[in-house]
Parts: structure tokens; C-alpha cells; sequence
């Protein structure tokens, strides 16, 4: 994989403007001192790195490096055995899904998870599940105050239909529908649960060059319009450069690389490990 891209837009400093002119916030996502291991294997030795409110962050590294690892650990997937991780101020050793994703943070899956027989509907509504309060017995009779709470939630995911771009398909199986679509539904079911952190992992794998310029649109859209922090894996190295605040580089498990796109992609311990002269 080529490291060397088209220069990047970014010229500013950690809190200043982004690669879109964005202005950062603090901090909203700690990582300190993670490692992990599967038996004697080592995925992550001390990884750490930070998130800054509606910033764009990009994990990049050769296959194996232990990026998606990573996500698994934000996001409860995966307890680390050592390390913490502070959202907001609040600091965690283990967290499972349900507690990360209450907090706000959602998370897309590099290999689809998608339930192929429901229509796009049905499954961004899956996402809208945690903010329902009525019980399974008012959902399914659909009386009282739960029809009410469902329209309100289809009202929503049409939103997100429509922010997508997907309409024509809203009532279309989703095992129909072309894989660039189906990452966007993918992608839909995430936002539909209101995240203020959003993890993607790599968005745009699989896709065209037009399906590409189409999910960076609606990651830019998503950041700048919900105002939502975004981390995102990504192995297309133009992608990362034109539309990252920041990025983290792994490598066989260790950080090799952080700072601004044009920053890692002078780094020289970057550049020898995508032209695989480290190992």
C-alpha cells in the first residue's frame, strides 16, 4: 500500500481547524497504555492516543496492525488486559457494548452485519433500540403510548433515509440491495442511534471510486452537520489524507505514528513499515 498521497488540507494544530476548517473541541476519548492479547499473541503493546470533540480521527496501518482490534476495545467488544479508557471525563478499565453504546458510541463492522432479509427501514430502526422505552408487549400489540414512540422513531430513521440518500430502497431488502448501498445502511443503522462518538471501520472497503466520493461525502456531512466525532479505519491513504484531523498509525500492534496527515506521512518509521522494509 502506498503511503505517499495528494498533500492534505489540514494545516492546523491539534484544537485548531481541521482538515475541513473545523475548530476541535477538548478532549472526548482517552486512550492510555491499552494492551491486549490472545493467549501468547500480542494484538496491542501500550497503544496510546486521544480523540478531540468533531474531529475526523484516522487509525491506518498494514493489515494485522491490531486497528480493528482497537475498535473492539473502545467499544466493549474486547476487554484489555491492561490500559484504561476515558470518555468524557469518566475513566474505565472494562466496558461491555451495551455500557459504551448507551454512553454514545456507535460502531460499524468492516465485514457487514446487516440483517439481509429485513428492508432498509427495519434495519436502521434496529439501531433506534436503546432509545426505546416502551416494554416488548406494547411494541408488539402496538398500543397506547407505544405506537406513538414508534412513529416518532420511524419519523427519525426517514431522516437518516433521506440524509442517505437511500429513499427508493427504504421498503427493499437489504440482501438486494448493491454493496455500496448496503454500507450505507450500515452506516444509517449507527447514526440512528444519535452517537456522539462514531466508529467506522473501513467504510469504504469494497467500493468503486464513485461509492468512495459518496461515503466521504456523508462522513464529512455526518461530522459537520450532527456535529458527531468520528474514528475511522481506513486503508485508502487519499481518504485519510484529504478528509483527517489526525492520525494514529499501528503496526504489529505498536503506535509508530501520530499527528497531522502531512506529519505521518513524512514519518519515516510510517513509510518503512507500508513499504514492509521493518520486517
Amino acid at each position: 500500500m502506498k503511503i505517499i498521497s495528494e498533500p492534505a488540507a489540514m494545516n492546523g494544530g491539534p484544537a485548531g481547524p481541521g482538515a475541513a476548517g473545523r475548530k476541535l473541541g477538548e478532549i472526548i476519548l482517552d486512550v492510555q497504555n491499552i494492551s491486549l492479547a490472545f493467549g501468547g499473541v500480542k494484538a496491542l503493546s501500550d497503544i496510546s492516543f486521544n480523540v478531540r470533540e468533531h474531529e475526523i480521527r484516522a487509525i491506518i496501518g498494514p493489515n494485522g496492525a491490531g486497528k480493528s482490534s482497537m475498535l473492539n476495545c473502545i467499544n466493549g467488544v474486547y476487554q484489555p488486559q491492561q490500559g484504561s479508557i476515558t470518555f468524557r471525563g469518566r475513566t474505565f478499565h472494562h466496558m461491555n457494548s451495551r455500557q459504551v453504546a448507551e454512553m454514545g458510541v456507535a460502531r460499524t463492522f468492516q465485514n457487514l452485519a446487516l440483517f439481509k432479509g429485513m428492508s432498509v427501514l427495519d434495519n436502521i430502526m434496529t439501531g433506534r433500540n436503546l432509545k426505546i422505552r416502551s416494554n416488548l408487549l406494547l411494541q408488539a400489540l402496538r398500543i397506547g403510548p407505544a405506537e406513538k414512540e414508534e412513529t416518532r422513531q420511524r419519523e427519525f430513521v426517514e431522516h437518516i433515509i433521506d440524509f442517505l440518500e437511500i429513499q427508493p430502497f427504504r421498503k427493499t431488502p437489504v440482501g438486494q440491495l448493491p454493496y455500496g448501498l448496503q454500507k450505507r445502511v450500515d452506516l444509517g443503522r449507527a447514526l440512528a442511534m444519535e452517537p456522539q462518538v462514531l466508529l467506522l471501520d473501513e467504510p469504504m472497503a469494497g467500493m468503486n471510486v464513485e461509492e468512495k466520493q459518496d461515503m466521504c461525502r456523508f462522513v464529512l456531512d455526518v461530522n459537520d452537520e450532527f456535529g458527531t466525532t468520528v474514528v475511522l479505519i481506513e486503508h485508502d491513504m487519499g481518504v485519510v489524507m484529504d478528509i483527517s484531523d489526525r492520525v494514529v498509525v499501528l503496526d504489529y500492534g505498536r503506535k509508530i505514528g501520530d499527528g497531522t496527515p502531512g506529519e505521518v506521512r513524512d514519518n519515516e518509521d510510517v513509510i518503512r513499515a507500508y513499504l514492509g522494509t521493518t520486517h
